[in-house]
């Protein structure tokens, strides 16, 4: 009978990410059989596997990905007993959770899944995938922050990557980033003398953000294999 460490299992019938399957083994709230698991327990179709009393079956769902148009205000978490929650606001039929994320009171383009397994793959793979937004800030931009902003700005203790960013007005401007370090564009324009007063994902690789606030869209089967290349 084939084994697969419990963390698989959980991500594959969509329950939650690999990494989040660990939180839960780590703080003792998954059972395998009635006995506590532990990082790196194995698990068969025999297995009578529990999250929080839960019982988790695998029933074969069709994988489920969508793009949604964030609000802002919508916390990017799983948790539903956070307020303002994202998976509550969508009341999805399937139980999904986020592809990354953008902070609460950004808005935009995010991506999410039922399928586990595809979360990590993604993430790990975060630095290489072109992320695109429209930036407002609180007065004139000049060429010289433009130039740095290209150039890379030295936040959380590392410079960040050169980019591609342009202005689009006198307080607008686009940026394309390849990495995702935390509150990123916000920090990098603080250090710079500028405030953020509004923040939109409108791109993420080849998806392009084409549905209202507040609504979603299934991801076409091209942009669906994007998430696998």
């Amino acid at each position: 009978m084939e084994e697969k460490r419990v963390n698989k299992y959980l991500s594959e019938v969509g329950f939650c990410s690999r990494r989040k399957a660990d939180e839960y083994i780590s703080l003792g709230r998954v059972y395998i059989n009635g006995k506590i698991a532990e990082l790196g327990s194995k698990v068969s179709v025999n297995d009578e596997i529990k999250v929080d009393g839960e019982i988790i079956q695998n029933n074969n769902k069709e994988r489920v990905y969508i793009v949604f148009n964030k609000p802002i205000g919508i916390e990017c978490t799983g948790n539903t007993k956070v307020k303002d929650n994202i998976i509550d606001f969508i009341n999805h039929k399937e139980r999904l959770f986020t592809i990354g994320r953008i902070d609460k009171q950004s808005e935009g383009l995010i991506l999410l899944t039922n399928n586990g397994d595809i979360v990590n793959n993604v993430l790990r793979a975060e630095n290489k995938k072109e992320k695109e937004y429209v930036v407002w800030v609180n007065k004139n931009l000049t060429s010289d922050f433009i130039e740095k902003i290209r150039n890379g700005v030295r936040i959380l203790g590392k410079k960040t990557k050169k980019c591609y960013a342009k202005k689009i007005n006198d307080n607008k401007f686009k940026i394309v980033l390849t990495q995702g370090m935390n509150r990123q564009i916000r920090r990098m324009c603080e250090v710079l003398g500028y405030r953020v007063t509004k923040l939109k994902r409108v791109r993420i690789m080849n998806i392009y953000l084409d549905v209202n606030v507040g609504e979603y869209r299934d991801l076409n089967e091209e942009e669906v294999k994007q998430l696998f290349s």
